[in-house]
């Protein structure tokens, strides 16, 4: 069995990463934020892989993933609007149908499944500023592609004899 999680997290920065717009102006998408980063952004981290649909031929695992929309503004302006415009823009691109799954399958990976398991939105009010956050959860269902050709084929083959 082979790690997928950090592939799905970086196909899905891929995905993002100058795809979403909010008013003509280009979103930053980041793995991990700097302390310079300007507002609204989008995080893209893992929570868990965890193997499913166990069976004797390929291994299987359930990827989630957490896409967070952060937006900021002077205490008594702004809304939660600019973030639910980012949050339309980001499910447009990752919650597709099978046609537009992630594709890994150089990496040796078949994305199965793409599933949005909820949208948490939060306010933050502090002093300064008040914080409008949209965390989207996505569930990939991951099957490892088994190798190809030479040993592994012979392999098989004797099996099957």
């Amino acid at each position: 069995m082979r790690e997928v999680i950090h592939r799905i997290r970086k196909a899905i920065i891929d995905k993002l990463t100058g795809n979403v717009d909010l008013r003509g102006s280009s979103v930053a998408v980041y793995g991990r934020v700097p302390s310079n980063a300007a507002y609204p952004f989008i995080r893209v981290y893992s929570v868990s892989n965890n193997e499913v649909d166990q069976n004797q031929t390929t291994f299987n695992t359930e990827v989630i993933t957490r896409i967070e929309v952060i937006t900021r503004f002077e205490s008594d302006s702004g809304g939660e609007l600019d973030c639910n415009l980012i949050v339309d823009e980001c499910l447009s691109l990752l919650r597709t149908r099978s046609a537009g799954y992630f594709d890994l399958t150089e990496q040796g990976f078949n994305v199965y499944t793409s599933v949005n398991e909820g949208i948490k939105y939060l306010e933050d009010d502090f002093s300064d500023h008040t914080y409008f956050r949209a965390i989207i959860e996505l569930s990939n269902r991951v099957e490892q592609i088994p190798p190809s050709g030479g040993l592994q084929n012979e392999l098989q083959f004797e099996l099957q004899s």
